[in-house]
């Protein structure tokens, strides 16, 4: 057991580089005192592992110190958080170092642990594709990966929904959402999302760059997101809609259905009132009218007006009836 720890504590100082006592004490649920004797057993053994006193200060490795007791190469480190993501492993090209890892992590656990692991692998899969769509081709996918793990600056030419331009750009990570893959890179100071599918051009240039430090590619993204929706969707419509409508409309998006679980309880005829963020009149009109009559206009008015007058073109175009 507490070789266990040992090999724990020099895994997790080469990670994080400095750890307290405190905060090792709480990650291994024992005494401080325990950590002080664990360290004290790790020098012992030849672990160059030193201790700062003081505020700020903490357990640290000796500047360039690093065990090779994983037996992992460099390839196979970087595809660790890929084992389980065989596809995008291989669409990144780290499809052979992640195969061979995993082997690796299989043939360092006991024998009676072999056969659970090699189980969660069999019976659990993750589908990272929405229904009915494919994954879009992004053939310069590979390298913006190795140009997002070597830091190096690069410059691309990207076809927007606005227009076609060039960029240089100094990528900070990669993201799988719905299928497709984004590019966080930082322009001209300020992170920014390129769909690595749009890249018509991709270059290395001769320089590399420094990540800052606090930069958190997931905490950055989710928030990004929350941006995101608040500029797509500025303005609201109320709604009235009965069960059915009210089903329809959660299964149009994730935002719809936050408005449709906030909505107010429904009346004694089975109608409720829903306050849906909408981009602009003529898209919440299209919306509105193919939910048929389970879904009703309240405000605004322009938008009321907007469905009508749609409304009366459906019936235009296919003419009385017989």
């Amino acid at each position: 057991m507490r070789a266990d720890r040992l090999l724990s504590i020099l895994m997790l100082l080469q990670v994080k580089r400095r750890l307290t006592a405190a905060s090792l004490a709480d990650e291994f649920g024992v005494s401080v005192r325990t950590i002080y004797r664990d360290v004290d057993a790790l020098g012992t053994t030849g672990v160059p592992v030193y201790a700062d006193r003081g505020p700020g200060g903490g357990f640290t490795l000796l500047e360039g110190y690093r065990s090779d007791l994983t037996g992992l190469a460099s390839d196979e480190a970087e595809a660790m958080l890929m084992i389980g993501l065989p596809g995008p492993a291989a669409a990144l090209g780290l499809g052979p170092a992640a195969a061979r890892a995993r082997a690796k992590l299989l043939a360092a656990l006991p024998g009676q642990r072999v056969e659970g692991a090699t189980k969660l692998a069999s019976r659990f899969h993750l589908d990272p594709v929405d229904w009915y769509r494919d994954t879009e081709p992004a053939p310069h996918l590979q390298a913006v990966a190795r140009a997002v793990l070597e830091q190096r600056v690069v410059t691309l030419r990207y076809v927007s929904w606005k227009r076609e331009r060039c960029w240089t750009a100094e990528p900070l990570g990669l993201v799988l959402k719905a299928g497709a893959w984004y590019l966080v890179g930082r322009v001209e100071g300020r992170p920014q999302v390129f769909k690595v599918a749009a890249i018509r051009e991709f270059s290395l240039a001769d320089r590399s760059f420094r990540r800052p430090a606090r930069f958190d590619l997931a905490r950055w993204w989710a928030d990004e997101l929350q941006r995101f929706e608040a500029r797509l969707r500025p303005a609201t419509a109320v709604l009235r809609a009965n069960a059915a409508g009210l089903q329809r409309l959660a299964n149009h998006g994730a935002y719809a259905a936050r408005a449709v679980a906030a909505a107010d309880p429904a009346d004694r005829r089975g109608w409720a009132r829903v306050t849906l963020p909408i981009e602009n009149t003529t898209q919440a009109a299209a919306l509105v009218l193919g939910m048929g009559a389970d879904v009703r206009v309240l405000a605004p008015g322009e938008l009321r007006q907007r469905v009508r007058q749609l409304a009366r073109r459906v019936l235009k175009a296919y003419g009385p009836a017989r």
